[in-house]
């Protein structure tokens, strides 16, 4: 459920092969090798192979290819900004290209950044008109966002902070619940069972559901982190830093939204 695009691809999910075991494949005799699901079970069939590159994804490819989908959206949130109707076309054009993305089996450049422009005029429209409610609040949100994001990352590189398989499935689970009550308020407000601005995500309930969505961002934060060390490590090629990059936009928007809601409820 966190960023399929770095998730689902073999390149950044820690399953690459590394030199050592593609050189043992390489020797293996011809007549131990096995079909997968024929002559062995189905369990032993070797993951994808990612061979290393001579242009790897580096730490510095990814971030540089971050900045520029986070200058893409800053450049988009000012029009959305100034033109708070195109917030809703920008925010269905960014779930349907975040769904494209998510789920390639290879990252297309141009898609994600359509995606990025898309949530940039989205963000700068509830920005704007957020802004325009609760003078000072996108200000808020801001420092809160890199702030979470700072935490989490000086937790990860000290190595405090790790995933593991059973927090993994909480999180999951988790994010199965969230997801679900958000539907199930969303649309009491669109059909008028509650005339709350924030149907059900109101007041003490409403501090408590933003909370847990900011952990569970963090958490998606701590998981993006450990697929790019693996990338990195694996030397996957340059290609995969794209997706890298659209992962950590994914979450850090989910991150600034939930923050942003927060503050809002507490200023009501």
């Amino acid at each position: 459920m966190s960023n399929p695009a770095l998730s689902n691809n073999p390149a950044l999910n820690g399953k690459t092969l590394t030199a050592e075991e593609l050189r043992r494949i390489y020797e293996q005799p011809a007549a131990e090798t096995h079909r997968p699901g024929v002559d062995a079970p189905a369990e032993a069939a070797q993951p994808p192979v990612i061979t290393p590159s001579d242009r790897p994804m580096t730490y510095e490819n990814t971030i540089s290819k971050t900045v520029l989908l986070f200058v893409v959206v800053l450049a988009l949130g000012a029009v959305g900004w100034y033109m708070p109707a195109l917030m809703i076309p920008g925010a269905i054009a960014g779930l349907v290209l975040g769904l494209v993305n998510a789920f390639k089996k290879e990252p297309s450049v141009p898609l994600i950044v359509a995606y990025a422009a898309a949530q940039g005029l989205f963000l700068g429209g509830i920005s704007g008109t957020f802004e325009a409610l609760y003078p000072g609040i996108v200000t808020q949100a801001v420092v809160g966002t890199l702030s979470v994001f700072g935490v989490t990352l000086l937790l990860f590189r000290s190595g405090k902070v790790r995933t593991s398989p059973r927090m993994t499935k909480i999180f999951l689970v988790a994010m199965v619940g969230y997801l679900a009550f958000s539907l199930v308020n969303v649309g009491m407000m669109v059909f008028g069972a509650t005339d709350s601005a924030w149907g059900m995500r109101s007041g003490t309930l409403g501090i408590v559901i933003g909370i847990l969505a900011v952990l569970l961002a963090s958490y998606s934060l701590v998981m993006d982190f450990e697929l790019i060390q693996n990338g990195v490590k694996n030397r996957v090629p340059e290609k995969w830093a794209w997706s890298a990059a659209f992962g950590l936009t994914v979450t850090l928007i989910w991150l600034y939204i939930e923050i942003l809601r927060i503050i809002a409820i507490f200023r009501d």
